[in-house]
């Protein structure tokens, strides 16, 4: 029997799973049930909230993780240069086909028909022509005219906005940088508090991942930068920025304003398929199971969408306003971790992809992930119980994750930020252990295998390692039979 489908707590669904935090799962006690649920990685939304909540979240994961005896990691979301309207004269307004309104400068309406921002120079930047999508796309306008004072814009599409909804600009150039005040003092808190991740929104180019790389490099930070794909441009510069970030989150709800709703399935798709040339993690994000904030069940077509995203190669997949603000989030997460564990079962039965040795890989050296591609290959036929990579940063381990083998693996670490950072890879369920003499961690695999009722004598194990005999990089594959 499969290991990873015995049923145990401890072997949850090879993608992982990304809840956010919010109202409905602030405690430990509910961040323990969604833990429990499948959760592997908790989001901190920084666009919600103050610092101090988020420090009481950060501990409340810290207290989570030790109740359920595994490492969880940590996803600190900068909110970036969103743009949102400003106070509106009665705080909701109807807006009809063909109606008139003006946006204007300053931060609050002294009219029915005027509109402001948060973004102070919008009123310069726009151009007639240019459109202006409100309240997540659903309104849409068209500027037709400039003056001084603001620019005059026609509804193009009908319905209700509110005070501080979103404001998407689909093809409009900004000057706004990538990075905003409020980002920098967060990125520095998270470094502080040492997160695991760390979300840049807006991204537009590579240079937007290397500056806030530089900014943690300063702080002598190891946070894995996630590059959020939701800009038009970005998609012009995808490969330099996907090389540059340490991982993708394809955030479709921007996205899906920012360009057509309808070329959204295929960007999704040639995203993860270039994270997974390049081997970086990538998340899978927005209204996975969006009516699940409401409903006990999802719809059908909520359902295809997460098997779907898990096919085509991500590595885990979030839940936003299902887990932060739903009234079902723990029904949210054992949802998506069945949808998950029914899906991974086609890679039980699917042969192996070729592996493609010719492109370097950001820091996995090309001895290492020739071991990598045939240690799973090993461990496939042998039919081992466990695979076992030891990895002091985790390269190791995300590479061996990208190779989507159904044997259960796990990875080893003697580095608690390494553990933590490895919930976000497929297929692999981290554990503590010495990793610098290869039979004391034969021993420790062994011991834990045995006490977790995971290994039995007979079973194999294929262990991924390096002697330091031949240079740095992972040069050994090991086949232990449980004694």
């Amino acid at each position: 029997m499969d290991v990873a489908s015995s049923g145990s707590a401890a072997w949850l669904a090879r993608t992982k799973i990304v809840a956010t935090i919010g109202p409905a799962c602030g405690n430990v006690e509910q961040l323990v049930a969604l833990a429990t649920a499948g959760v592997s990685v908790f989001r901190l939304n920084m666009a919600h909230a103050s610092i101090e909540e988020h420090a009481a979240h950060r501990d409340a994961i810290r207290a989570a993780s030790e109740r359920v005896d595994r490492p969880l990691g940590m996803l600190v979301d900068l909110a970036g240069p969103k743009i949102r309207l400003g106070e509106l004269l009665g705080d909701v307004l109807e807006l009809a086909l063909d109606q008139e309104v003006a946006l204007v400068r300053g931060d609050r309406s002294d009219g029915a028909n005027q509109l402001t921002t948060t973004y102070p120079t919008l009123v310069d930047e726009l151009s007639v022509g240019d459109r202006v999508m409100l309240a997540d796309g659903t309104v849409g306008l068209k500027v037709v005219a400039k003056q001084p004072s603001g620019v005059r814009c026609r509804v193009v599409q009908a319905g209700t906005i509110r005070s501080r909804q979103g404001v998407n600009l689909p093809g409009v150039k900004l000057s706004t940088p990538a990075m905003t005040p409020a980002d920098l003092e967060h990125a520095a808190w998270a470094a502080d508090v040492e997160a695991d991740f760390l979300g840049l929104s807006f991204v537009r180019s590579a240079a937007d991942v290397r500056q806030l790389k530089e900014f943690l490099a300063r702080r002598e930070s190891s946070l894995k930068v996630i590059a959020k794909i939701e800009k038009p441009e970005a998609l012009d510069e995808l490969e330099s920025i996907v090389e540059a970030a340490d991982g993708v989150m394809i955030a479709r709800g921007d996205l899906g304003v920012e360009i057509d709703v309808a070329e959204v399935p295929v960007v999704q798709k040639r995203i993860t398929a270039l994270c997974r040339q390049l081997q970086k993690p990538v998340i899978t994000a927005t209204q996975m199971l969006d009516s699940m904030q409401n409903s006990p069940r999802p719809t059908r077509a909520e359902a295809s969408d997460v098997a779907n995203a898990i096919l085509d190669g991500s590595d885990a997949c979030m839940l936003s306003g299902e887990t932060a603000i739903g009234r079902y989030p723990r029904a949210a997460v054992e949802t998506m971790s069945r949808i998950a564990r029914a899906t991974e079962e086609l890679y039980a039965h699917l042969p192996p992809a070729p592996p493609n040795l010719s492109r370097r890989v950001d820091g996995v050296l090309p001895v290492t992930q020739a071991v990598v591609v045939g240690a799973s290959a090993m461990a496939r036929e042998l039919k081992a119980r466990l695979l076992v990579v030891a990895s002091h940063s985790g390269a190791t381990a995300l590479a061996l994750s990208k190779q989507r083998n159904f044997v259960p693996t796990i990875g080893t670490s003697d580095r608690e930020q390494t553990l933590r950072q490895m919930c976000l890879y497929w297929g692999v369920r981290p554990l503590a252990a010495p990793i610098d003499a290869i039979g004391a961690l034969v021993r420790h695999i062994e011991t834990w295998g045995k006490t977790s009722s995971t290994l039995a004598t007979g079973d194999r194990i294929v262990l991924v390692s390096g002697t330091r005999l031949a240079g740095a990089g992972h040069n050994l594959v090991l086949v232990h039979e449980v004694q």
